[in-house]
């Protein structure tokens, strides 16, 4: 059977490219920002609504087995704690509407490990009548890509799903990712940082020790500094290409806007090859191997 899905909060479509690989046909994608919509129709051939979650109805929309919502992480992630905005947001309660109108065979949700401090937001999601829950907490992306980066993935399905597979694979090393020479802008207040001028210094990766990068940010489209790699013998930021690949985004991807377009929507996705295991774990329930 041809296995469907739609995708909420989809942004530059991380994991539905991931969902894609995995052979899952995603009949539409819904994501609110113009650039992120334009990245979108740029590298996919299925509907893109550029609209509100908040003012679409549900029983009026086309169905799918399996419904993916990656709604925003900000103010679920301890980082958040930092500004004091570490409150939640009541977008995953229209991504809950759907899923409770619609009633699909299963859904998805990928987030930060921070939303499971979030009582309202795990009872709605885990206690809905007749779904089975499973909860995999952190899933890391340094199992396939060279890169820190937990998440929390939650699937709900009709029938019991028990058995997930865990990749068994070499992941990329950051070296597999550099694109060495390149001619890279270096703003000032990023040399200032390197030069110890902030309070803060930067994460050096080095890719011949073998190095992980941190996470990948959205901040980073605003601030460069943060996380540089050693490049030979200059220390410099990631390039933009260097960033979707830390992210699993194939070189033929293409992100619409200006570079720092490109890093916000490359930090705010979902890892590539993070999204091609959870829809493997989707093609093997629909198949039968529960």
């Amino acid at each position: 059977m041809q296995i469907t899905a739609k995708s909420y909060f989809s942004g530059a479509g991380g994991m539905d490219l991931g969902i894609e690989e995995a052979g899952i046909n995603i009949l539409e994608s819904y994501e609110i920002d113009k650039k992120c919509c334009d990245t979108l129709r740029k590298n996919f051939k299925h509907k893109v609504n550029e609209a509100d979650i908040t003012k679409i109805t549900v029983l009026d929309q086309q169905d799918a087995d399996v419904y993916i919502g990656t709604f925003p992480c900000t103010k679920y992630s301890t980082a958040a704690d930092i500004n004091g905005v570490r409150t939640g947001d009541d977008l995953f309660l229209h991504f809950f509407r759907h899923i409770a109108l619609a009633q699909p065979e299963m859904y998805v949700i990928e987030n930060v490990p921070g939303m499971i401090k979030f009582k309202v937001v795990m009872e709605a999601l885990t206690k809905l009548p007749n779904y089975y829950v499973r909860i995999e907490c952190p899933v890391n992306a340094n199992m396939w890509l060279p890169q820190e980066r937990k998440r929390l993935i939650l699937i709900g399905s009709k029938k019991p799903f028990i058995n997930l597979d865990y990749p068994d694979e070499t992941p990329l090393r950051l070296k597999d990712i550099i694109q060495k020479d390149s001619e890279v802008n270096i703003p000032q207040y990023v040399l200032n940082r390197i030069n110890g001028n902030y309070r803060d210094k930067p994460i050096v990766s080095d890719p011949e020790c073998d190095d992980l990068a941190p996470t990948c940010v959205a901040h980073y489209s605003k601030d460069r500094g943060t996380r540089l790699i050693k490049d030979g013998n200059r220390i410099r930021p990631y390039t933009v290409r260097e960033y979707a690949r830390l992210q699993g985004f194939p070189d033929w991807f293409e992100f619409c806007g200006s570079d720092s377009d490109a890093y916000r929507q490359i930090g705010n996705a979902v890892a590539v090859p993070m999204g091609r295991w959870v829809g493997s774990q989707i093609v093997k329930y629909f198949n039968g191997a529960r």
